[in-house]
């Protein structure tokens, strides 16, 4: 592993990645979304401190907390697909032509949502690559809790090219559509995006998964 490999996690490893899996680390969660689209980019309507929305009973929520502080930095969502009705019943049909949609499948899908980062936090550590890798293990985490296989999402094109510097690559969905600025719709099996990553960027994988501990690309693929 490079130096730069090696400081890249090392940066990593200073943030705790937990789910919020409590009343009070979701308030934490939905108190930081409004912190970051609501006050900071004004993306979303400010109403009171907490920003959410009715996608939230259907996801998981992951949380990024910095060590050394126990500052709440970081946190992300993923939508469970919906059985009911036309689409996959995620953001995502709203964003894009059915014809688009359609090529997601429909069941054990989840839309990567909601991912943010302190402002405080958001251009240090190497661009902060180690903060939005920290998001990505809650995401895989959720994942594998939630039997989610494969992941889609409406991404700043400049965070799909982050994340594939880190071996981490989704696939376009369709054209790139407005959404507070250009965004491309974008999906990925989740095997196949932690083989590759797998492939390129062990160290990464390694960290993502925990070793693997986190997600079993074998053992998924029997249940797939």
């Amino acid at each position: 592993m490079t130096s730069a490999r090696s400081e890249l996690l090392d940066a990593a490893q200073a943030f705790e990645v937990t789910i919020a899996d409590t009343p009070e680390k979701l308030r934490a969660a939905y108190r930081l979304r409004h912190q970051v689209y609501c006050m900071e980019r004004g993306y979303e309507p400010s109403q009171g401190t907490l920003e959410t929305d009715r996608f939230d009973l259907r996801a998981g929520h992951a949380l990024l907390t910095q060590r050394s502080t126990g500052r709440l930095v970081g946190t992300v969502r993923i939508i469970a697909s919906s059985s009911t009705g036309l689409g996959l019943g995620l953001p995502l049909d709203s964003l894009c032509e059915r014809a688009v949609t359609r090529l997601v499948p429909r069941h054990r899908t989840g839309e990567i949502s909601r991912f943010a980062i302190s402002k405080s936090l958001r251009d240090v550590n190497v661009d902060g690559i180690p903060l939005r890798l920290g998001l990505m293990r809650g995401v895989v985490q959720l994942s594998a809790e939630m039997g989610i296989q494969h992941w889609c999402a409406v991404m700043e094109h400049t965070l799909l090219r982050l994340l594939r510097g880190s071996g981490i690559h989704f696939q376009p969905l369709g054209p790139a559509v407005e959404h507070h600025g250009l965004r491309q719709p974008c999906w990925a099996p989740v095997g196949q995006v932690l083989g590759r990553m797998r492939h390129e960027r062990p160290d990464v994988w390694d960290y993502v998964t925990d070793g693997g501990s986190l997600w079993s690309t074998d053992l998924h693929a029997e249940a797939a």
